[in-house]
């Protein structure tokens, strides 16, 4: 029985001493002359190593596209927080929808259509005699087309007592018709430009007022299609160039 151990133990250390050596004395440069054991182990830690670059890249590319779901999952659940929320007061959003197109209707009747403009230009020219206040200049300027409503400037000067000045003002923004003033400026008769020459009536007690109306009014459906037209066959030619 001893002498079966002995020999066993004989025969590892034997083996053990033979891979040993094998590994003994390698030269690096001519791994092609190394013994059998030294290439299967340099085969086997070359491949272990080619395993793990392949592992790392691929677990690179799934973090990324870990990381971009992520991202995207977050963004869903925003998403889906507002719609809730949207639905959960759909029936408020619906009353202020209902409420917006009531005024936007109530804004649209206070612009006049274009068979309207004289009459405005008429209320106007009344708002100043009716306070006594003398027209020295009514002068209607080009008119200005924007997207869905035309613009008006008006040129004014008129004339009168401060009170009738400041009255015919409010006057103009309580017109049924949505009329603006700007470029206010109140003078004096004696101040360059405004004489009693060509300011008549301007007395003793007596101001000058030069403003700029505007004045607006909706398009007509064919004007606003005309637009669109012109808009997309100036689109059309600036992508033809």
């Amino acid at each position: 029985m001893a002498t079966s151990r002995q020999n066993a133990n004989f025969d590892l250390e034997s083996t053990l001493a033979q891979v040993r050596s094998q590994f003994r004395g390698l030269n690096l440069n001519e791994p092609g002359q190394w013994p059998l054991l030294p290439k299967l182990a340099a085969g086997v830690v070359v491949a272990l190593f080619v395993v793990l670059l392949i592992w790392f890249a691929m677990l690179s590319g799934v973090m990324d596209e870990l990381s971009a779901e992520s991202a995207r999952e977050q963004q869903l659940k925003d998403e889906f927080k507002g719609k809730l929320a949207q639905a959960i007061n759909l029936d408020e959003l619906r009353k202020q929808k209902l409420q917006v197109q009531e005024y936007v209707t109530q804004l649209e009747r206070q612009l006049p259509g274009k068979a309207e403009m004289d009459a405005l230009l008429s209320d106007i020219n009344q708002a100043g005699l009716g306070r006594g206040l003398q027209f020295e200049l009514f002068r209607p300027g080009q008119v200005v087309v924007k997207d869905y409503y035309a613009e008006l400037p008006i040129a004014l000067r008129v004339s009168g007592r401060y009170h009738d000045i400041g009255a015919f003002a409010a006057d103009i923004a309580n017109l049924s018709r949505i009329v603006t003033l700007h470029n206010l400026n109140i003078m004096s008769p004696t101040q360059p430009g405004i004489t009693t020459s060509s300011a008549p009536g301007v007395g003793s007690g007596q101001l000058a007022m030069e403003a700029t109306a505007r004045t607006y009014r909706y398009l007509d459906p064919a004007e606003v299609e005309s637009r669109r037209r012109a808009a997309a066959d100036a689109k059309k030619a600036g992508g033809g160039k």
